[in-house]
């Protein structure tokens, strides 16, 4: 049986064109993505989203909440508390003004696109429940790039909470893509008060579900992901809480992952390193196996 994995047509015909020249990789685009964990009496669940069909990254693909960076986030002050930008800079392996940006853009867009807020009146608090209308107008204004993150923060009297967040893993999409992002994923507990919607104009779906349960839906391919996505999934299963998890982040390997393309007896040969269950082998004339 053919598990989940999200596999575009169009991706022989490009890892040919990248092979012989014809193809130009573009840059890619920085971006952050939050596992936001919860925990149950059966253990953590984690808070996915199903991306509309429509889509044309990764339509009907499940993911977690997460988009691009706001170049104004590199730009502007941020009310930040937890971790140095210094600190953060050495862990996500940038300089201090990205590092802003890209926690910058995984606390914006969980906010975005869950109603998520990891963000206090103080350093060692946490907003409650943000589901007002009031906060629907800012939210909105967020979305539609009409208020940045730091002119939201100082409108809210707000800090950022990055000790809240836990850097997981990177990967960045393969060359021969026409969409590209250099994505960090990140973990987070949700925050006692808060709660979960579907705010993004996105996903058409949202779900808790625990990590397991959704790699087994994988399997039987009932759940489409790409590879970040189930990888980061079967990371997860291994921990009780989200507490742990979160202990568990700062020492995990934030090498870039990116899938590589060689030709290998007549047909071609997709990989991700470090992770042999995504690879594909694609003959010259056929569909991938």
């Amino acid at each position: 049986m053919a598990n989940g994995q999200w596999y575009p047509p169009e991706w022989p015909d490009r890892i040919r064109a990248l092979a012989d020249g014809t193809l130009t990789p573009v840059s890619p685009k920085r971006a952050a993505t939050v596992m936001l964990l919860r925990d149950t009496d059966a253990g953590p669940v984690v808070h996915m989203l199903r991306r509309r069909a429509s889509m044309a990254f990764a339509g009907g693909a499940y993911a977690y909440p997460g988009g691009g960076v706001d170049p104004r986030d590199d730009d502007l002050h941020v009310r930040w508390a937890g971790p140095t930008r210094a600190w953060w800079a050495d862990r996500l392996g940038v300089d201090e003004t990205a590092a802003q940006a890209i926690v910058c853009a995984a606390v914006r867009e969980t906010y975005e696109e869950a109603g998520v807020l990891l963000a206090g009146p103080t350093p060692d608090s946490v907003v409650g429940d943000t589901t007002g209308a009031d906060w629907e107008v800012d939210r909105a204004a967020l979305v539609d790039r009409e208020l940045s993150f730091a002119e939201f923060l100082d409108r809210r009297g707000l800090v950022l909470r990055s000790d809240l967040l836990g850097a997981w893993t990177r990967w960045i999409t393969p060359e021969f893509e026409a969409r590209r992002y250099d994505t960090w994923f990140f973990v987070a507990a949700l925050p006692e008060g808060q709660r979960t919607r579907n705010a993004s104009t996105e996903a058409d779906r949202t779900v808790w579900i625990r990590p397991e349960d959704a790699a087994a839906s994988y399997d039987k391919g009932e759940l489409l992901m790409m590879p970040p996505t189930i990888a980061t999934l079967r990371q997860l299963t291994s921990y009780g809480t989200a507490v742990e998890a979160l202990a568990a982040a700062p020492g995990r390997d934030l090498t870039p992952v990116l899938a590589r393309a060689r030709l290998e007896d007549g047909e071609i040969v997709l990989s991700w390193p470090g992770h042999d269950e995504f690879t594909k082998h694609i003959p010259t004339g056929g569909a991938p196996a």
